[in-house]
């Protein structure tokens, strides 16, 4: 076999290396915005956290405990007769595996029993969060501090709804 020929401009060329075997140091790394808690806790030292879905908001409380949850000064079960509704708003606990360890309270008002369902969820994400922040990529990853920003469509002069019209008759 022949030997390859090494052209001029190849010979002066350094050699391709990685760049920790060289001398020249990593890049430094551009330091990220301070993360934004929107909780805080109290002198009593209660994590207190507020939540929005729809019209509904929720001011939600806790506290290391047992595991009560209160909603509006009634058990969870007679606030939300409707299963699905409890088992949103007991989502976040369920993730981070907080459920029987800490004690809930809440009051919400506004909207409908599923905008309160998940208005409760940003505000026990967010309550969790400031109580424990380790627990942040967990409730980030599933998504409970984003805020569902769909309202109802305002009903518009014209027509019998947002968008439906009245019935027209030819005679």
């Amino acid at each position: 076999m022949t030997t390859p020929e090494v052209f001029p401009e190849q010979a002066s060329s350094p050699e391709l290396t990685f760049g920790h075997e060289t001398g020249v140091e990593a890049p430094v790394p551009v330091p990220s915005a301070p993360r934004v808690m929107r909780g805080k806790i109290d002198r009593f030292g209660v994590a207190m956290g507020t939540g929005r879905r729809k019209t509904s908001v929720a001011r939600v409380r806790i506290k290391s405990g047992s595991g009560a949850i209160r909603v509006n000064g009634r058990s969870m079960e007679e606030f939300f007769c409707i299963e699905k509704d409890r088992m949103i708003a007991l989502s976040p606990l369920r993730a981070t595996e907080t459920l029987g360890q800490v004690d809930v309270t809440i009051r919400v008002n506004g909207g409908g029993t599923t905008g309160q369902s998940g208005a409760i969820v940003m505000g026990i994400a967010r309550a969790l969060e400031v109580m424990n922040p380790s627990l942040f990529p967990v409730l980030k990853e599933a998504g409970y501090f984003t805020r569902d920003s769909r309202m109802v469509e305002r009903k518009k002069y014209g027509h019998k709804k947002a968008r439906r019209g009245f019935q027209f008759s030819k005679r």
